[in-house]
């Protein structure tokens, strides 16, 4: 637990565009629609997909050669009832003695859990100098230490540690396991971690506020799987690799890498809270002045492109958006709902420069048309994932594998395991295997062209000169 916590500012609705009595107006409204979103059938879709993770546990994934951090994650999910005034709550539902899909039945069972509406917690983390992971939106979650007994109770204290949640009460059940990941850096090659996520369940809607820790969490948010869901909130999130390109080179060889590949676009999606919480003395909470809303303007156009890390800003005002590890994990998560087909959702990483993002395109659409067909005809599944992050544009092969079988792509690599009773953990992987191979390819030749164009339009222009001569 940590010794100083932070008081809460909760954030309701729009209050800050539209004033305080309509903000609250909105508040209710939106918890008084439930008949507009058909929230009954998602919330039958995510019993059965937590029945599935409770009778069918993921396989733990052991550490790779030289490797020895693991890490986990949590996450927690919980049912906003639509009248909370009205919401009896079924004691048997928190009954600790009960087996745990007992418990899931009781608690679903519940009038007011039929008509609720699913979430998820999400953080955002604080802006720290140093940490690769900085103001990323995350789930709550840290590295294993030595006291801890299971890659699970690491992320019970973790959550403990940066929220003030307690994962180990009677109001919350632990549903089960998702696919562990061997996050990787330098090109794939080598690996930092194992991360494992874990699934719980809040059986109550009134817990005790939340309390933060200012050093690791600058808010949190709590988000309705529709939003999640929603194809009008996927987009992209502009990253910088140039900096993980060339660690060793200076600062000449990463501003000519950003110079000639610009930003990486990966997907993302748009998170729209139904409750944020933040943390009143994170930096960048209270502005230090009001600039000029040009200056700004300018200055939000021409930062990300200096920038070590578009998404590492701890402005507040700036959307909320889910991509990288943690969208991998969703990804995994909302995989497993029986009628999903998120996979259709996805778009593929590539560049920002148009001439890199046509050659990518090129490239890669015959490739991408398999997959997609594929996955139409068979749903696949992939127990054991590998995450590369931002830091490779693939994985070599034969590399400390778990299973000899390789996806490439944001970091998707592991073994497919077709007899695993679970539905199909691995469609974002199966999408994105040889991806990140061809767009290398496209790098190459697209390099190529542009050196050739420019040697060809050197060659007219001094041929130009001696004519005139």
């Amino acid at each position: 637990m940590p010794s100083h916590v932070d008081f809460l500012v909760p954030h309701l609705g729009s209050v800050k565009r539209n004033g305080l009595g309509r903000g609250v107006q909105a508040r209710m409204n939106d918890m008084t629609e439930p008949a507009k979103h058909s929230t009954p059938s998602l919330v039958n879709q995510l019993k059965s997909l937590l029945s599935g993770l409770q009778d069918n546990p993921y396989p733990a994934v052991p550490n790779p050669p030289a490797c020895k951090k693991r890490a986990s994650v949590a996450l927690i999910l919980r049912i906003r009832p639509t009248f909370p005034d009205e919401a009896t709550i079924d004691h048997s539902a928190t009954n600790p003695g009960l087996p745990t899909q007992d418990r899931l039945n009781s608690f679903f069972d519940q009038s007011w859990v039929q008509r609720g509406d699913p979430e998820i917690l999400f953080i955002k983390r604080a802006a720290r100098e140093g940490d690769r992971w900085t103001g990323h939106i995350a789930l709550p979650g840290g590295k294993h230490e030595e006291g801890d007994q299971s890659d699970m109770a690491t992320s019970i204290r973790e959550t403990l540690e940066e929220i003030g949640l307690d994962l180990a009460t009677e109001h919350s059940t632990f549903v089960g396991n998702l696919p562990e990941r061997v996050v990787t850096t330098s090109w794939g090659t080598v690996p930092l971690m194992v991360l494992c996520p874990f699934v719980f369940l809040l059986t109550r809607y009134d817990l005790p506020p939340l309390r933060l820790q200012p050093s690791e969490v600058s808010s949190v948010h709590w988000v309705s799987m529709r939003a999640l869901l929603a194809p009008s909130l996927r987009t992209y999130e502009h990253a910088d690799v140039a900096d993980r390109l060339a660690r060793r080179g200076g600062g000449f060889l990463r501003n000519v890498l950003r110079l000639m590949l610009g930003q990486m676009l990966f997907a993302a999606v748009r998170l729209i809270p139904s409750e944020s919480i933040y943390c009143s003395s994170a930096p960048g909470f209270i502005p230090l002045r009001i600039s000029k809303s040009l200056s700004t303007s300018v200055k939000d156009a021409i930062v990300p492109l200096i920038s070590r890390d578009y998404a590492s800003s701890s402005k507040y005002d700036r959307p909320l958006l889910l991509w990288g590890l943690t969208h991998g994990i969703m990804a995994d998560f909302l995989d497993l709902l029986p009628t999903s087909n998120t996979f259709k959702l996805w778009t593929w990483p590539t560049f920002s420069p148009w001439d890199l993002q046509i050659m990518v395109w090129l490239m890669t659409y015959r490739l991408h048309k398999r997959k997609v067909q594929e996955l139409d005809s068979k749903r696949q599944e992939s127990p054991t994932v590998i995450e590369e992050g931002l830091d490779t544009l693939g994985v070599q092969k034969n590399r400390w594998q778990p299973h000899g079988v390789h996806m490439d792509g944001l970091g998707l690599t592991g073994s497919q395991d077709a007899s695993h009773p679970a539905s199909s953990a691995g469609a974002i992987g199966h999408l994105l295997e040889g991806h990140y191979d061809l767009m290398r390819r496209a790098v190459v030749v697209t390099l190529m062209m542009r050196l050739g164009f420019g040697a060809g339009v050197l060659a007219l222009v001094l041929r130009q000169m001696r004519s005139r001569r």
